[in-house]
C-alpha cells in the first residue's frame, strides 16, 4: 500500500513538475512579450508627441519672429494647447488661454535656434506630467523663447490600461495553460498507470500475462511491446530454469533411487551379498552423481558470467595431450596442420580441457573403430575438428543436442548414465571464449564437431 502511494505520488510529482515548467515557460515567455509590447508601443505614443510638440512650437516660434505675438495664442495642433511666448529673462511675453497669468511652464534655457528642448515636467497641483518642448528664437525685438506643452494623460491612460489588460490576462491565461497542460500530461500518463497496473499483477505464476499496448502509434506503444518482449524473454527464461531444475531433480534422482534400492537390498541381506559388488556399484552411482553436480555447476557458472583465468593456449598441443591422457575405447587419431607454427588462443586452458574432454567423450559414444582431431589455421581462427565414423547426427536434431539434458534415442542405449549436458556444457564455453561450435558430417560418415576460436597475439593475457 505504502508502496503504490508513494509510486502515485511520484506520478502526479512528474505531472506537477511538467505543469510547473510548461506554464512557467509560458508565463516568462508571456511576460516578456508584454514588455516589448509595451516598449513598442509607448515609443509608438511618445514618438506621435514629439511629433506633434515639434510642429506646435514652430508654430508659436513663427508667431515671435513676425512681431509682437497677440495677448493670446490659439494652438493648431491636437493636444498642444499649452502655448508661452517668454523673453530670455523668462517673462512670459504671450500665451495661450490655457495658461493666461501662469509664468513660464518651465525653466528651459534653450540653446540654439532650431535646436528644440524637450522634458517631461512635473507641475505643482497637477496630478498629470506635461510634455514640453521649447526653442529659443531670434526676433527684431530680441530672443525669445518658444514653449508648447500638453498634458500627458493620453500617456498616463495607455499605461493604466495596459498595466490592468496585461495583469488580468496574464493570470487568465496561465491557467488556461496550466489546466490544459495538467489533464494532456494526466492523459499521457495515464497508460503508463495501466502498464504499471499489469506489470505489479504478473507474478511467477501468471508469467504468461502481457501489458496493454496502446492503438496510438507512438512511444507509449512503442515502450509497452518492448516491456511486452522483455516478459516473454523473461517468462522463456523462468520457463528454461524451471525446466532446468527439473530435470536436475529427475537426472539426480535416477542415480540416488539406485544407490538407495542397492543398500537396502544389501542391508536385508547382508550375509547373502556380494559387498565389494555393492560397493562398486554404489561408487558407479556416486560418480554419476559427482559428473553430475559438476556439470551443473559449472552450467550456473557460465550462466553467471564468471570467468576463469585465461592465458596462451597451444590448441595444437592441447588437443595431442587429451587425446592420450586416458586410453578410450577406440583409438584417437590427431593431426595438427603446420607444426612449425603453434595454434595459440587466449582463453581458459581448463575450460577449453573440459570443452575437448566433452567432445571427445560424444565421439567415443558414437564411434564404431576411431577418433580423429584435426586443428588447423583459417584466417584469423583457429579450428578444431572431432570426426568419428558412427551413424551421424540427424539434421533436425543438430540443434536440439546442444539444448540442456536433451539425449537422442540412440545416445540412451549407448550409455543409460549420461547426463546430457556434454555438449550445451562445450557450446557454452566456446561461446563464453568468442568462438563457435557446430555440427556437421565427417568424411567417415559420422558426426563432426567443428570448434572456431580467434587467435590472439602472442604475450596478452587475461583474466
Amino acid at each position: 500500500m505504502a508502496e503504490d502511494e508513494r509510486r502515485h505520488a511520484s506520478r502526479r510529482s512528474v505531472q506537477w513538475r511538467l505543469t510547473f515548467i510548461a506554464t512557467g515557460i509560458v508565463g516568462l515567455v508571456m511576460c516578456l512579450g508584454l514588455l516589448v509590447l509595451f516598449g513598442v508601443m509607448h515609443r509608438q505614443i511618445m514618438g506621435e508627441l514629439r511629433e506633434r510638440g515639434t510642429v506646435a512650437v514652430r508654430q508659436v516660434a513663427d508667431t515671435a519672429r513676425r512681431g509682437p505675438p497677440p495677448p493670446e495664442m490659439v494652438s493648431r495642433v491636437f493636444g498642444f494647447f499649452m502655448l508661452q511666448i517668454a523673453d530670455d529673462q523668462g517673462r512670459v511675453i504671450a500665451s495661450s488661454p490655457a495658461l493666461r497669468g501662469r509664468p513660464l511652464v518651465d525653466d528651459v534655457r534653450p540653446g540654439r535656434e532650431g535646436r528644440p528642448v524637450r522634458r517631461v515636467v512635473h507641475v505643482p497641483g497637477q496630478s498629470t506630467p506635461l510634455y514640453v518642448v521649447a526653442e529659443r528664437v531670434n526676433t527684431p525685438d530680441g530672443p525669445r523663447i518658444a514653449l508648447a506643452a500638453a498634458s500627458m494623460r493620453e500617456v498616463e491612460q495607455f499605461r493604466r490600461v495596459f498595466s490592468l489588460v496585461a495583469g488580468a490576462m496574464l493570470p487568465l491565461v496561465l491557467g488556461l495553460v496550466g489546466w490544459t497542460v495538467w489533464v494532456s500530461v494526466g492523459h499521457a500518463l495515464r497508460p503508463f498507470a495501466l502498464m504499471r497496473r499489469e506489470l505489479a499483477q504478473i507474478t511467477g505464476g501468471c508469467m504468461g500475462r502481457r501489458v496493454t499496448v496502446p492503438d496510438t502509434d507512438d512511444e507509449v506503444a512503442d515502450l509497452a511491446r518492448s516491456v511486452n518482449i522483455t516478459l516473454e524473454r523473461l517468462q522463456r527464461f523462468v520457463e528454461a530454469q524451471r525446466g532446468f531444475v527439473a530435470d536436475v531433480s529427475h537426472e539426480l534422482r535416477s542415480p540416488l533411487t539406485g544407490l538407495r534400492a542397492q543398500l537396502e537390498v544389501a542391508l536385508a541381506h547382508p550375509d547373502d551379498e556380494d559387498w565389494p559388488a555393492v560397493a562398486r556399484a554404489a561408487l558407479a552411482d556416486a560418480d554419476r552423481l559427482q559428473r553430475i553436480v559438476t556439470d551443473v555447476l559449472m552450467l550456473a557458472r557460465l550462466d553467471a558470467g564468471v570467468r576463469s583465468e585465461r592465458g596462451p593456449v597451444d590448441l595444437g598441443e592441447l588437443a595431442r595431450a587429451e587425446a592420450t591422457d586416458r586410453p578410450r575405447k577406440v583409438p584417437v587419431h590427431v593431426h595438427v596442420h603446420d607444426v612449425a607454427r603453434p595454434l595459440i588462443v587466449y582463453a581458459s586452458r581448463t575450460q577449453l580441457v573440459r570443452v575437448l574432454t566433452n567432445l571427445l567423450d560424444n565421439a567415443e559414444r558414437h564411434a564404431s573403430s576411431e577418433i580423429r582431431i584435426s586443428v588447423y589455421r583459417d584466417g584469423e581462427e583457429a579450428v578444431l575438428e572431432v570426426a568419428d565414423d558412427g551413424s551421424g547426427i540427424p539434421l533436425k536434431d543438430r540443434d536440439r543436442v546442444f539444448q540442456r539434458f536433451q539425449r537422442l534415442p540412440e545416445s540412451r542405449q549407448r550409455d543409460a548414465h549420461g547426463s546430457g549436458l556434454g555438449l550445451p556444457i562445450a557450446r557454452d564455453i566456446v561461446n563464453a571464449h568468442g568462438g563457435t561450435l557446430v555440427i556437421g558430417d565427417s568424411e567417415q560418415g559420422g558426426a563432426l564437431l567443428v570448434l572456431r576460436l580467434p587467435l590472439k597475439e602472442t604475450g596478452r593475457s587475461e583474466s
